[in-house]
């Protein structure tokens, strides 16, 4: 029985010039070999010497794992990769031999000798060495150099993560900020068609009224034309001083020409909803209550065309506020005229009804014939009144004188029948529909009425003359401050800012979504 040549082991050594030599295999042999235990020494303390002694052979971490499945496989009790080291060895294993080694790497299915059936052979030293293969065993490292070499690996991976998310950020905000903002901002440099303002401002001023009244108090100031100026604001923003300025100056037109760029040019057949968006566009009219002034800035292709359009809405917006004065005067003053005509007429009624009943009665003053009447009445009651003392002063008389007697007498009988007369005639004045005191009563309520009339007749005139001053007061007038004047340089598109909040508003947007997907992702992946 021949027996199998022993594996040598050669160890390859680094010079300080870099070159690699091969040390003896004695020399290695002598690293391998265990201690022996000093002669006479207990077991236990004999393992701890081996153990020791392996601990300064320097072994790597990889030979160490080796040499623990190697007992492992051998049904060893090792109690740590030191002890599998001893154990093997007193059971005669070298586990750091390459014959020993290969026997832990399970062959694969498509590996040459399973497929053959062949067995498989201990590699000998030395060897072929195939062309670009490492065959330099690791160098030996301390357990620190170990560790500070895998931190250093951790920190390259976490520095190439963070490189490659930084690259796919950059990347990202390059296709949804930059590159937008890029073409936004070719746009107002080289493609938007420069548009030229004319600015003015203009205040609407009340005429100036009397000192005593409540409204002369806010008269020529910003409180009293207030509703006016928002009127006058709403009616330039509005699509009547489009249609306006279309009919005159020609705006639908003028954005319609060919060189205006696509994104502001008018169709040749475009609506009216799309002309007023356009107008809303260039035309900006802003209003301040603090001063009262309403300040406007058109724009258009062209500096003269800018001034043709703000002179035109300018003598709009004068005619519309004389309009709206107008109209209120016209109001008010109608108002006035009615209310005194009809105070006149019926003034006029009244009187005409007075007269009426004193032609009707034949008397002109009825109250003052039964005042008369009433009068008489009273004069004959005296009368009658001394003659039946004196009848009685006569009859007193032992012996009275018969004529005398007689004769008053006689003077109180016509008194009576005087009395009863007046009397009859008072009597017939004061009743019937056609009495004397029916007359006068109707007479007299016909004179109130008139005096009344009168009073509402003078009412109305006062009114009427309080109106015509108010209304004089209500005249309002356009006053231009600031007259338009054609530009020299366009105004708009302020190329720079608008590029930089084309910027902003991507970048806003990019935010929000990618603050939305990484919540999202979150909640999902939680």
């Amino acid at each position: 029985m021949t027996t199998k040549p022993k594996a040598r082991k050669f160890r390859i050594r680094r010079t300080e010039s870099g070159s690699a030599t091969p040390e003896a295999p004695e020399a290695i042999d002598s690293k391998v070999e265990p201690a022996s235990p000093a002669p006479g020494a207990e077991p236990e303390q004999a393992a701890q010497s081996d153990t020791s002694a392996i601990k300064r052979e320097g072994l790597t971490g990889r030979q160490l794992r080796m040499a623990r499945r190697m007992a492992q496989k051998h049904n060893l009790p090792a109690t740590s990769d030191y002890d599998a080291v001893r154990l093997l060895r007193e059971h005669g294993i070298e586990p750091f031999k390459r014959p020993n080694m290969l026997e832990l790497v399970v062959p694969r299915e498509d590996d040459e000798p399973a497929k053959t059936g062949k067995a498989r052979q201990d590699v000998q030293l030395p060897q072929t060495v195939k062309p670009g293969q490492q065959t330099l065993p690791a160098p030996d490292m301390s357990p620190a150099k170990r560790r500070e070499m895998e931190i250093t690996q951790i920190q390259r991976d976490i520095a190439r993560r963070r490189r490659r998310k930084m690259m796919m950020l950059m990347a990202r905000l390059a296709f949804f900020v930059l590159l937008p903002t890029a073409i936004v901002g070719a746009y107002f440099y080289n493609i938007a068609t420069p548009m030229y303002s004319t600015k003015s401002e203009f205040v609407i001023l009340q005429a100036d009224g009397g000192g005593g009244s409540v409204g002369g108090l806010f008269a020529g100031t910003q409180f009293a034309t207030g509703q006016d100026s928002i009127s006058v604001q709403s009616f330039l923003e509005s699509k009547e001083a489009m249609l306006l300025l279309d009919r005159d100056r020609g705006f639908k037109s003028h954005f319609s020409q060919p060189w205006v760029d696509p994104i502001q040019r008018l169709a040749a057949d475009a609506t009216n909803e799309d002309a007023y968006k356009t107008y809303s566009r260039i035309v900006t009219i802003g209003y301040d209550p603090t001063e009262g002034v309403i300040r406007m800035e058109v724009s258009a292709a062209d500096p003269e065309t800018a001034t043709e359009f703000s002179e035109s809405l300018l003598s709009y917006a004068e005619d519309r506020v004389n309009d709206l004065s107008g109209q209120k005067r016209d109001d008010q003053m109608r108002e006035a005229h009615e209310s005194f005509e009809g105070a006149q007429q019926e003034r006029r009624n009244a009187q005409e009804a007075l007269v009426e009943l004193q032609m009707k009665g034949a008397v002109l003053d009825p109250q003052g014939v039964i005042a008369g009447l009433r009068a008489r009445i009273n004069t004959v009651e005296l009368e009658l009144q001394e003659k039946e003392l004196q009848l009685a002063a006569l009859l007193d008389n032992t012996r009275p004188n018969r004529a005398k007697v007689e004769g008053t007498q006689s003077d109180i009988k016509r008194l009576q029948t005087l009395l009863d007369g007046l009397n009859a005639e008072m009597v017939d004045a004061s009743n019937g529909e056609n009495s004397l005191a029916q007359l006068s009563v109707r007479i007299q309520m016909a004179q109130a009425d008139l005096v009344s009339r009168d009073l509402m007749l003078q009412s109305a005139l006062q009114q009427m003359e309080t109106t015509r001053m108010e209304a004089n007061r209500q005249v309002r007038y356009l006053t231009v401050s600031v007259n338009p004047v054609p530009s020299q340089e366009p105004s708009y598109p302020r190329k720079f800012e608008n590029t930089i909040l084309a910027f902003l508003v991507f970048a806003g947007i990019y935010l929000m979504i990618s603050l939305t997907a990484s919540i999202l992702r979150e909640q999902v992946s939680s």
